[in-house]
């Protein structure tokens, strides 16, 4: 799946995209706070994730910047399909924090979840020491549900999380032109 927005371009990663992406998320700021990355990144790391099957259930996608501020490989942002249903993600690499860009690909991925997948519920959390990324879910319409200790990889720890849920209203029937 592709996205693009004003700012943006979400599109599934390639092996020659190895090399930015270490350079993306390759910070102890950023894997420490995903469940599934590990620390340090290496670009053995990166080659492995890019070699990943793909899933048209469950799209996963780097995140470009083309507005001029910082263009390139900015972060990553997808869907997991896990034994609760599919679970929504992101991580952005820290020069790129605080730009609306993790809402702007939210957005773009919500909707394709909704449009392109017709799923109706999606979920998501963060950990408790990073209450930027709950702030960028409540703004994309999750609601708080609880929370509940998840593994993080990159910390070898369980870590203190909150869970969040987002309903998605059927996607409405557009009109045909006769």
């Amino acid at each position: 799946m592709f996205a693009r927005t004003p700012r943006l371009t979400l599109r599934p990663g390639w092996p020659e995209d190895a090399p930015a992406l270490v350079e993306a998320i390759a910070h102890e700021s950023v894997c420490t706070m995903l469940a599934r990355a590990p620390w340090p990144y290496t670009l053995e790391d990166a080659e492995a994730y890019l070699a990943l099957p793909r899933d048209d259930h469950s799209p996963r996608m780097l995140i470009l910047a083309h507005d001029g501020a910082r263009p390139g490989l900015v972060g990553g942002i997808g869907l997991t399909q896990d034994e609760s249903g599919h679970e929504f993600g992101y991580w952005l690499t820290p020069d790129a924090w605080g730009r609306g860009y993790a809402t702007e690909a939210g957005r773009a991925v919500i909707d394709m979840a909704r449009h392109a997948l017709g799923l109706r519920h999606l979920h998501a959390g963060h950990f408790h020491d990073n209450p930027g990324s709950g702030r960028v879910l409540r703004k994309l319409g999750f609601r708080e549900t609880g929370v509940a200790p998840r593994a993080c990889r990159a910390r070898g720890a369980d870590v203190a999380g909150v869970t969040y849920a987002l309903e998605l209203a059927p996607a409405r029937a557009m009109p045909l032109a006769a």
